[in-house]
Parts: structure tokens; sequence; C-alpha cells
């Protein structure tokens, strides 16, 4: 359908707008824009902040020595 309406637009520009209306191709082109973004945003920005988050998190708990129990800062009580 979406290849109909763009040959339609493609070969006839004045009957096509006349037909479907600018409001209807905005609402089209803004549809297929959102779909695109949110795939962009589920496939890839997802993923990689996932992985960015894992390593971080693995990064943190493998660079983190246990401490003897020596606590030697100001806050002991005397």
């Amino acid at each position: 359908m979406i290849a109909a309406i763009l040959r339609l637009i493609a070969l006839r520009p004045f009957l096509g707008m006349a037909i479907l209306g600018i409001p209807i191709l905005l609402l089209i082109a803004v549809g297929l824009v959102t779909i695109l973004a949110f795939k962009f945003f589920i496939f890839i920005v997802l993923p990689i902040a996932a992985i960015v988050w894992l390593v971080r998190c693995f990064k943190r708990s493998s660079s983190c020595e246990p401490d003897g129990g020596t606590d030697t800062g100001p806050d002991i009580a005397q």
C-alpha cells in the first residue's frame, strides 16, 4: 500500500495531493518517522546502553577489592 501511494505521488504529484491532501501526507510521514525512530531506539540505542551498563557493572565489581576491616577515617568513636 505504501508503495502504491509513493508511486502515485511520484508519477502524478498533484493528483496524489488532491486525493490524499497535505494533512494526510503529513500524518503518513510523521507515522513512518515515528516507527523508524522507535525501531532505532529499540534495536540500536537500547542494546548499546545495556552493553555499556553491563561493562560498567562488571568493571565496578571486579575492581572493588575487599577491605580488611581497618577503618582509619575520622569518624571512629574514641
